[in-house]
């Protein structure tokens, strides 16, 4: 139960083991993923590992949650000042404070803030890049997540790149941070609402490989892909599925040998059955069955599997369905039909 590794978390973290606890939180979070207690909690364990960025984007779902929750903007409060960003960190500080009276810990916080943003001008990090962007990407609008600039972004197998319209902004007012799988931008220009964007990415990043531009209309963000996979979304999303449609005949009149990964099987037998299950309770065609159990598969499987399950379907067109990152994570998943079928790119 999501309560029992909660308490496990609450144990690490009194014995000064953060990473435990971050990791026995995320545990909890998969479990109850409406908790704002949970990411809460696991944002202060963030921020003793130092991983301020993925702090401040839990203190963010937090609030998103529950808007009320006085020490979810103390924790963020508590990472933007690690990240040096003061003025982000004084507007937390200042909402927690307003939601929790005689609180002497946002006194303190915001005491310290004030004297940094009295000597500090926050600096934005250099631009290093000069990458082109390819002709061949596919370009995906998205919905703006802040208020104020809209985003969009377009990939290649070994990148992202991701433009926020925001038009004459200085360089000094945008300041971008990398995480392991987390983006922070931040526009925060003097006498207006700071912007946000701080998503959980779908898949994982090499920090020191990203990196920003801000130009007249726009600010440029590239991200550097840990895997050279396609990302169906930008954000990560718990309940994502997997659009594309496999070569399995509708009526099979023999059962077909399936391809199967090597250290965590599928019983294929048993997805069989399954599917028919699934069309005789909900009246899903063959198709509609198989993809419905793929993305059950999906769901309830942790990080690696879900990756290889997405590398190993997508090189394989469809034919191929394997849960051991470690068997395909290094090779490219050729296509394996079943017997006395042929497969066809699609």
């Amino acid at each position: 139960m999501a309560s029992d590794f909660a308490k496990k978390a609450e144990e690490a973290f009194f014995d000064d083991d953060f990473g435990l606890a971050v990791d026995y939180y995320t545990k909890a979070i998969d479990l109850n993923p409406k908790s704002a207690d949970l990411f809460a909690d696991r944002a202060q364990a963030q921020t003793k590992l130092n991983s301020f960025i993925e702090a401040v984007a839990d203190a963010n779902k937090a609030i998103e949650l529950d808007p009320t929750m006085a020490k979810a903007y103390l924790r963020k409060g508590a990472a933007f000042m690690k990240l040096g960003k003061y003025g982000s960190a004084n507007a937390a500080l200042e909402k927690g404070s307003s939601l929790a009276q005689n609180d002497s810990r946002f006194t303190r916080l915001i005491e310290e803030c004030d004297k940094h943003m009295a000597v500090t001008t926050i600096q934005a990090k250099p631009s290093t890049s000069n990458l082109p962007p390819s002709t061949s990407s596919v370009l995906e609008p998205m919905s703006s997540v802040g208020p104020k600039y809209r985003h969009e972004y377009y990939q290649k197998p070994e990148q992202i790149v991701l433009t926020v319209f925001a038009k004459g902004i200085p360089a000094k007012h945008v300041a971008v941070d990398f995480g392991e799988q987390i983006l922070s931008v931040t526009i925060d220009v003097p006498g207006e609402d700071a912007y946000h964007f701080q998503p959980r990415l779908f898949g994982k990043i090499i920090p020191e490989k990203c990196n920003y531009e801000v130009m007249s209309t726009k600010v440029e963000i590239h991200l550097a892909k840990a895997e050279p996979i396609t990302w169906p979304s930008l954000e990560y999303r718990k309940e994502i599925t997997i659009i594309q449609k496999a070569n399995v005949p509708s009526v099979v009149s023999q059962r077909p040998t399936y391809p199967s990964s090597k250290s965590k099987t599928i019983d294929w037998d048993k997805l069989e059955s399954q599917v028919k299950k699934e069309e005789k309770d909900e009246k899903l065609d063959g198709d509609a069955g198989l993809n419905k159990l793929f993305r059950d598969i999906y769901q309830n499987a942790d990080e690696d599997m879900r990756r290889a399950m997405t590398k190993s379907f997508y090189e394989s067109n469809g034919t191929v369905l394997s849960t051991d990152w470690k068997d395909v994570g290094s090779k490219k998943i050729e296509g394996s039909p079943p017997d006395g079928m042929e497969m066809k790119k699609w």
